[in-house]
Protein backbone atom coordinates (compact mmCIF):
# COMPACT_ATOMS: atom_id res chain seq x y z
CA UNK A 1 0.00 0.00 0.00
CA UNK A 2 1.11 3.65 -0.70
CA UNK A 3 0.75 6.34 2.01
CA UNK A 4 0.44 9.61 -0.10
CA UNK A 5 -0.47 11.84 2.99
CA UNK A 6 -0.36 10.92 6.22
CA UNK A 7 -0.46 12.21 9.44
CA UNK A 8 -1.42 11.37 12.74
CA UNK A 9 -4.22 13.19 14.48
CA UNK A 10 -6.01 12.52 18.14
CA UNK A 11 -9.22 11.00 18.49
CA UNK A 12 -11.40 13.82 19.49
CA UNK A 13 -12.86 12.81 22.95
CA UNK A 14 -10.18 10.46 23.59
CA UNK A 15 -6.78 10.49 24.28
CA UNK A 16 -5.94 7.50 21.44
CA UNK A 17 -4.52 8.49 18.01
CA UNK A 18 -5.61 7.89 14.43
CA UNK A 19 -3.74 7.38 11.31
CA UNK A 20 -5.50 9.75 8.42
CA UNK A 21 -4.39 9.72 4.65
CA UNK A 22 -5.56 13.41 3.80
CA UNK A 23 -5.56 12.76 0.61
CA UNK A 24 -7.94 9.53 0.01
CA UNK A 25 -10.11 9.28 3.33
CA UNK A 26 -9.83 11.33 6.75
CA UNK A 27 -13.28 11.40 9.42
CA UNK A 28 -15.64 14.43 9.45
CA UNK A 29 -18.00 15.96 12.21
CA UNK A 30 -20.58 13.64 11.41
CA UNK A 31 -18.53 10.73 12.87
CA UNK A 32 -18.36 12.89 15.59
CA UNK A 33 -22.10 13.61 16.18
CA UNK A 34 -23.02 10.53 15.05
CA UNK A 35 -20.88 8.87 18.44
CA UNK A 36 -22.44 11.20 20.61
CA UNK A 37 -25.56 10.46 19.51
CA UNK A 38 -25.09 7.15 19.97
CA UNK A 39 -25.34 4.72 23.18
CA UNK A 40 -23.63 1.74 22.40
CA UNK A 41 -23.20 -1.61 24.23
CA UNK A 42 -22.26 -5.11 24.25
CA UNK A 43 -21.54 -6.27 20.85
CA UNK A 44 -21.16 -3.27 19.05
CA UNK A 45 -20.56 -3.64 14.54
CA UNK A 46 -19.43 -0.34 12.83
CA UNK A 47 -20.58 -1.23 9.24
CA UNK A 48 -18.29 0.85 7.17
CA UNK A 49 -15.66 1.74 9.35
CA UNK A 50 -13.47 3.79 6.93
CA UNK A 51 -10.21 4.95 9.12
CA UNK A 52 -11.89 3.71 12.42
CA UNK A 53 -12.91 6.46 13.84
CA UNK A 54 -16.04 5.42 15.42
CA UNK A 55 -14.83 2.36 17.24
CA UNK A 56 -11.79 5.00 18.64
CA UNK A 57 -14.24 6.99 19.64
CA UNK A 58 -16.04 4.74 21.87
CA UNK A 59 -13.82 1.97 22.54
CA UNK A 60 -13.59 3.18 26.27
CA UNK A 61 -17.27 2.93 27.33
CA UNK A 62 -17.90 0.98 29.89
CA UNK A 63 -20.96 -1.09 28.73
CA UNK A 64 -18.83 -2.14 25.81
CA UNK A 65 -17.51 -5.83 25.17
CA UNK A 66 -16.02 -5.88 22.11
CA UNK A 67 -15.92 -3.61 18.65
CA UNK A 68 -16.52 -4.70 14.71
CA UNK A 69 -15.35 -2.49 12.51
CA UNK A 70 -16.31 -3.61 8.84
CA UNK A 71 -14.06 -1.89 5.96
CA UNK A 72 -14.85 -3.44 2.33
CA UNK A 73 -11.44 -1.31 1.35
CA UNK A 74 -8.34 -2.70 1.63
CA UNK A 75 -6.24 0.34 1.97
CA UNK A 76 -8.16 2.28 4.24
CA UNK A 77 -8.79 -1.07 6.19
CA UNK A 78 -4.96 -1.55 6.66
CA UNK A 79 -4.38 2.09 7.59
CA UNK A 80 -6.93 2.31 10.47
CA UNK A 81 -5.35 -1.09 11.64
CA UNK A 82 -2.39 0.63 12.17
CA UNK A 83 -4.43 3.24 14.49
CA UNK A 84 -5.79 -0.14 16.26
CA UNK A 85 -2.52 -1.09 16.98
CA UNK A 86 -0.81 1.74 17.93
CA UNK A 87 -3.38 2.27 20.95
CA UNK A 88 -2.79 -0.75 21.84
CA UNK A 89 -6.63 -1.70 21.20
CA UNK A 90 -6.48 -5.04 19.50
CA UNK A 91 -8.45 -6.82 22.39
CA UNK A 92 -11.03 -4.30 22.33
CA UNK A 93 -11.70 -3.82 18.20
CA UNK A 94 -11.72 -6.36 15.72
CA UNK A 95 -11.26 -4.96 12.36
CA UNK A 96 -12.79 -6.73 9.51
CA UNK A 97 -11.60 -6.47 5.88
CA UNK A 98 -14.94 -7.78 4.19
CA UNK A 99 -17.71 -6.89 2.05
CA UNK A 100 -20.87 -6.20 4.45
CA UNK A 101 -23.19 -7.98 2.48
CA UNK A 102 -20.76 -11.27 3.30
CA UNK A 103 -21.39 -10.96 7.08
CA UNK A 104 -24.50 -13.20 6.89
CA UNK A 105 -21.91 -16.18 6.25
CA UNK A 106 -19.23 -15.23 8.80
CA UNK A 107 -21.35 -13.92 11.92
CA UNK A 108 -24.71 -15.70 13.72
CA UNK A 109 -27.97 -14.33 13.79
CA UNK A 110 -28.90 -12.24 16.66
CA UNK A 111 -25.26 -11.83 17.44
CA UNK A 112 -24.98 -8.66 17.90
CA UNK A 113 -26.38 -5.74 20.82
CA UNK A 114 -26.07 -2.54 18.71
CA UNK A 115 -24.84 -2.00 15.00
CA UNK A 116 -23.24 1.69 14.62
CA UNK A 117 -23.37 3.09 10.83
CA UNK A 118 -22.23 6.25 9.09
CA UNK A 119 -23.34 4.70 6.08
CA UNK A 120 -22.75 6.07 1.70
CA UNK A 121 -25.47 8.99 1.51
CA UNK A 122 -25.85 8.64 -2.57
CA UNK A 123 -28.41 6.39 -3.87
CA UNK A 124 -26.35 5.18 -7.56
CA UNK A 125 -28.03 7.14 -10.34
CA UNK A 126 -26.95 7.34 -13.96
CA UNK A 127 -25.12 10.42 -12.50
CA UNK A 128 -21.29 9.91 -13.56
CA UNK A 129 -19.34 9.27 -10.37
CA UNK A 130 -16.43 11.91 -10.87
CA UNK A 131 -13.86 10.71 -7.68
CA UNK A 132 -11.34 8.68 -6.45
CA UNK A 133 -12.46 5.26 -5.77
CA UNK A 134 -12.02 5.63 -2.14
CA UNK A 135 -14.40 8.43 -2.24
CA UNK A 136 -16.83 7.52 -4.38
CA UNK A 137 -17.03 4.21 -2.36
CA UNK A 138 -17.46 6.08 1.20
CA UNK A 139 -20.15 8.48 -0.77
CA UNK A 140 -21.95 6.00 -2.90
CA UNK A 141 -24.05 2.75 -2.66
CA UNK A 142 -21.52 0.99 -4.80
CA UNK A 143 -20.84 -2.11 -2.58
CA UNK A 144 -23.84 -2.37 -0.47
CA UNK A 145 -27.79 -0.55 -0.80
CA UNK A 146 -29.07 1.12 1.94
CA UNK A 147 -31.64 -1.99 2.05
CA UNK A 148 -29.36 -4.18 2.34
CA UNK A 149 -27.53 -2.46 5.13
CA UNK A 150 -30.68 -2.11 7.30
CA UNK A 151 -31.32 -6.08 6.43
CA UNK A 152 -28.36 -6.87 7.32
CA UNK A 153 -28.43 -5.16 10.43
CA UNK A 154 -31.51 -7.16 10.99
CA UNK A 155 -30.04 -9.98 10.87
CA UNK A 156 -27.31 -9.19 13.29
CA UNK A 157 -28.97 -7.85 15.95
CA UNK A 158 -30.59 -9.38 18.76
CA UNK A 159 -33.95 -9.07 20.09
CA UNK A 160 -34.05 -5.41 21.42
CA UNK A 161 -30.75 -4.87 20.07
CA UNK A 162 -29.97 -1.18 18.90
CA UNK A 163 -29.27 0.48 15.65
CA UNK A 164 -28.00 3.97 15.11
CA UNK A 165 -27.18 6.10 11.83
CA UNK A 166 -26.74 9.13 10.22
CA UNK A 167 -28.34 10.23 6.60
CA UNK A 168 -29.53 13.01 4.97
CA UNK A 169 -33.08 13.64 4.93
CA UNK A 170 -33.79 13.46 1.50
CA UNK A 171 -33.65 9.45 2.28
CA UNK A 172 -35.28 9.54 5.19
CA UNK A 173 -38.32 8.43 3.86
CA UNK A 174 -36.65 5.33 2.65
CA UNK A 175 -34.63 4.68 5.88
CA UNK A 176 -37.90 4.98 8.45
CA UNK A 177 -39.31 2.86 5.50
CA UNK A 178 -36.90 0.25 5.57
CA UNK A 179 -36.54 0.06 9.23
CA UNK A 180 -39.34 -0.58 9.93
CA UNK A 181 -39.89 -3.25 7.30
CA UNK A 182 -37.14 -4.87 8.57
CA UNK A 183 -38.38 -4.80 11.92
CA UNK A 184 -36.08 -2.23 13.47
CA UNK A 185 -38.43 0.39 14.89
CA UNK A 186 -36.92 4.34 14.85
CA UNK A 187 -37.23 5.35 18.31
CA UNK A 188 -35.45 8.74 18.49
CA UNK A 189 -34.24 10.98 15.78
CA UNK A 190 -32.67 14.36 15.71
CA UNK A 191 -32.10 17.06 13.04
CA UNK A 192 -28.70 18.64 12.01
CA UNK A 193 -28.50 21.91 10.19
CA UNK A 194 -25.02 23.26 8.94
CA UNK A 195 -26.41 26.48 10.48
CA UNK A 196 -29.23 28.12 12.71
CA UNK A 197 -30.56 29.74 9.15
CA UNK A 198 -30.08 26.75 7.22
CA UNK A 199 -31.93 23.91 6.24
CA UNK A 200 -31.11 20.39 7.70
CA UNK A 201 -28.74 18.74 5.58
CA UNK A 202 -27.76 15.32 8.26
CA UNK A 203 -30.27 13.85 10.49
CA UNK A 204 -29.39 10.93 12.86
CA UNK A 205 -31.77 7.70 13.88
CA UNK A 206 -32.02 5.19 16.71
CA UNK A 207 -34.22 2.17 16.19
CA UNK A 208 -34.72 -1.27 18.47
CA UNK A 209 -35.30 -3.87 16.77
CA UNK A 210 -38.40 -5.34 17.46
CA UNK A 211 -39.26 -2.51 19.27
CA UNK A 212 -42.88 -0.57 20.10
CA UNK A 213 -44.20 2.28 17.62
CA UNK A 214 -42.97 5.32 19.12
CA UNK A 215 -41.17 8.26 17.86
CA UNK A 216 -39.04 10.76 19.98
CA UNK A 217 -38.13 13.97 17.85
CA UNK A 218 -35.14 15.82 19.68
CA UNK A 219 -34.78 19.24 19.15
CA UNK A 220 -32.31 20.32 15.98
CA UNK A 221 -28.53 20.77 16.40
CA UNK A 222 -26.25 22.98 14.46
CA UNK A 223 -22.54 22.52 14.09
CA UNK A 224 -21.91 26.42 13.19
CA UNK A 225 -23.06 29.33 14.06
CA UNK A 226 -23.52 32.48 12.18
CA UNK A 227 -19.83 33.23 12.39
CA UNK A 228 -18.71 29.78 10.71
CA UNK A 229 -17.83 28.60 14.38
CA UNK A 230 -18.50 25.15 15.81
CA UNK A 231 -21.49 26.18 18.38
CA UNK A 232 -20.96 24.88 21.87
CA UNK A 233 -22.62 21.71 21.73
CA UNK A 234 -20.42 20.80 18.95
CA UNK A 235 -17.55 21.60 20.73
CA UNK A 236 -18.35 20.12 23.75
CA UNK A 237 -18.29 16.29 21.96
CA UNK A 238 -14.93 16.85 20.39
CA UNK A 239 -13.48 18.14 24.64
Amino acid sequence: MEYKNIQIDYVPGTNYKIYQDRSNFSFGVDSIILTSFANPKGIVFDLGTGNGIIPLRIADRIKIQKIYGVEIQKEVYELAKKSIEINNLTDKIELINEDINNLPDLFPKAFADTIITNPPYMKLGNALINESSNHAIARHEIHISLEKLIEISNYLLKPNGKFFMIHRPNRMVDVMYLMRYYKIEPKRMRMIKPKPSSNPNLFLIEGVKGGNRELRVLNELCVYDEEDKYTKEILEMYK
